[in-house]
């Protein structure tokens, strides 16, 4: 005789607690046939039907009775099993420290971070925000945080793990004369906000442009130049901000273009963002020191498994790198 199995019982008491095979099955997110065929199962294994199904409902037979007390018990069982493995492993409590870049803190982890305090409530999390990759890097080589997340660390010895592509976006104020001259195109914003999205530009079509840049210590000052200097110009600033997310802000309000992640961009934002032609994007990802503890590993795979970076992405013209 087959041993029944803790999804079946927990089939099982999904039908009775339901009162349908229909609700049971939307509940524990599986067809209605695979449900229908786990719980027949159990009826074999236990040697008897469990369930009486009616017109508009089920009801439990004797067995089914007899039986539903000892699967709940089984079943609470297994939970303070997992309860245990959990304490054991150090995933039920304790403090995890995150190091990431500025624009990595606004857009990508909020989600994520929601997500760990869920499934993990006793595990505090301390966030680290640093302005520049190499900081970022350096940080992580010191042992001030278990897991850093941005941009691909150079001579890096510890395990990496790509999290995905983000994309950057021009910003400017909505009524800027370039909304009129570029076609619409809402792929880049798919989702996320209210914002105009009007098409692409060249950057060097703004290269006469006095540019919302950034502070020399922050890394997107780095890259803004050098996406400038392949455009063939050198970018003028109008102001520096010291805080990525101050950025879009202040192109919105018509100082000057801006350029910024995409991912950065609020809800019902009141400005004009252009794609560049071509495309500027950096593969973002999470690193750990060489041997990571049980807690930095299940960060890094919530972190995989939840981060939504630029999802519009793949949607974007081939040929652009």
């Amino acid at each position: 005789m087959a041993t029944p199995t803790l999804r079946q019982l927990e089939y099982l008491t999904a039908v009775v607690d339901t009162g349908s095979f229909t609700r049971a099955a939307e509940q524990l997110h599986v067809t209605q046939p695979a449900l229908s065929h786990q719980i027949r199962a159990l009826e074999t294994a236990l040697g008897g039907p469990l369930l009486e199904r009616l017109p508009r409902s089920v009801r439990l037979t004797p067995t089914g009775r007899a039986v539903l007390p000892h699967a709940r018990a089984a079943l609470a069982e297994a939970d303070r099993l997992q309860a245990v493995a959990r304490r054991a492993t150090g995933l039920e409590e304790g403090e995890l420290e995150v190091a990431a870049v500025y624009s990595i803190s606004l857009g990508i982890l909020p989600p994520v971070l929601r997500a760990w305090h869920r499934r993990h409530p006793g595990v505090r999390i301390r966030l680290r925000e640093y302005a520049h990759a190499g900081r970022l890097q350096e940080a992580m080589a010191a042992g001030r945080a278990d897991l850093a997340i941005g941009p691909a660390p150079e001579g890096w010895e510890g395990p990496i793990r790509e999290l995905g592509v983000e994309e950057f976006t021009v910003v400017l104020a909505a009524d800027d004369p370039l909304a009129d001259d570029s076609r619409a195109d809402d792929g880049l914003r798919e989702g996320r906000s209210e914002g105009r999205t009007a098409g692409s530009v060249a950057l060097g079509a703004l290269a006469d442009r006095a540019w919302v840049h950034y502070a020399p210590d922050n890394g997107l000052a780095d890259l803004l130049d050098q996406a400038c200097a392949r455009a063939g110009f050198h970018p003028r600033a109008a102001v520096r901000a010291e805080q990525t997310s101050a950025a879009p802000l202040l192109a919105a309000a018509g100082l000057g273009p801006a350029l910024v992640p995409a991912d950065i961009i609020p809800p019902q934002f009141d400005g004009l963002l252009l794609r560049p032609d071509p495309p500027i994007r950096r593969t973002l990802t999470a690193y750990t020191r060489t041997r990571p503890d049980p807690l930095t590993v299940a960060f890094a795979e919530l972190l995989a498994e939840r981060a939504r970076i630029n999802p519009a992405a793949a949607e974007l013209p081939a040929g652009h790198g």
